[in-house]
């Protein structure tokens, strides 16, 4: 957890309705990346700790007996059980809403745990010790994000951030790439120069440096895997305003009564970028580390 800021339950607010559609996609290939690192086959339980909707949880869950999502936003589980519920993965999955701190919240012993682009909001040394304690012996923990290029002009983040570019067309494809800069200088304009983040601001962003936590709470490793990104996608405008509200540095209550005047702003960037309303973004690779409670079993 970054110094100087505190957890609060407006950190996600509003954006479970925008997360499945503005978010983009880990690559394709993760489940099946897992499924031969691990040698998972349809038993044991896993425990995805800050679930949000549901994300990687339902992405994995054929790959599991049963798996438990953890999440302390009520809006993210209540996403998560509708589209268990829409993929019939209902009876082999659950949804606890808490804090990571919370744990281990009588949920007994798990085969795997994953971190997807959560574990920066959380105590990290706090969470670490406590979730090899819930490891069987030989059990996984997994760190997953995208593969990012560093940004020059933003501090570095845990949090899931795509490489900014510049509007444009892409090389080989149909339309502009997003405006991100652009965007983010809006956002600046409504919200202030420091990143917001709930109710309080993140000046330095969100910390890195996992491996020392891992290494610290007693996990050897890690094993480092990279599973590339699938076809460039095409991006709506909608989809893009969705992006921006399903952030923590720009959910829809940071914007007050002034939401719907940023959206009309927010749009017309996005005109001015993109007349088609149409966009081309390269998918994003997705970066894994692998990290053992003792030896793999």
């Amino acid at each position: 957890m970054a110094a100087g800021w505190e957890w609060d339950e407006t950190l996600f607010a509003g954006a479970a309705a925008h997360y499945a559609r503005g978010r983009l996609p880990y690559a394709p290939g993760l489940a099946d990346e897992l499924a031969g690192v691990l040698r998972l086959d349809g038993r044991g339980r896993l425990i995805d700790v800050g679930c949000g909707p549901g994300t990687v949880a339902l992405s994995l869950a054929p790959l599991f007996g049963e798996v438990v999502g953890v999440d302390p936003d009520g809006e993210m589980v209540a996403e998560a059980g509708r589209d268990a519920a829409g993929r019939g993965l209902a009876e082999r999955t659950r949804w606890v809403r808490a804090r990571a701190e919370d744990l281990p919240a009588d949920l007994g012993t798990f085969d795997v745990a994953t971190f997807a682009q959560s574990f920066h909001w959380m105590d990290r040394d706090l969470v670490a010790a406590t979730v090899k304690s819930m490891l069987h012996p030989g059990g996984a923990l997994v760190h997953i994000s995208d593969l990012k290029t560093e940004p020059k002009t933003e501090p570095k983040t845990g949090s899931r951030t795509q490489p900014r570019t510049e509007p444009g067309p892409l090389e080989g494809l149909p339309h502009p790439a997003p405006p991100h800069e652009a965007v983010a200088d809006l956002i600046r304009r409504y919200l202030g120069p420091v990143r917001r983040a709930g109710r309080g601001v993140l000046p330095q962003g969100t910390p890195g440096g996992e491996a020392e936590v891992f290494a610290r709470a007693g996990f050897s490793g890690p094993q480092r895997h990279i599973v590339p990104g699938g076809p460039p996608l095409e991006r709506s405008a909608d989809d893009l305003v969705a992006e921006v509200f399903s952030m923590s540095s720009s959910t829809p209550h940071l914007f007050g009564s002034a939401r719907d005047r940023f959206e009309a702003d927010l749009r017309r960037v996005l005109r001015e970028a993109s007349p088609t309303g149409r966009f081309s973004e390269p998918a994003p690779s997705t970066e894994v580390f692998v990290w053992w409670n003792g030896t793999p079993h």
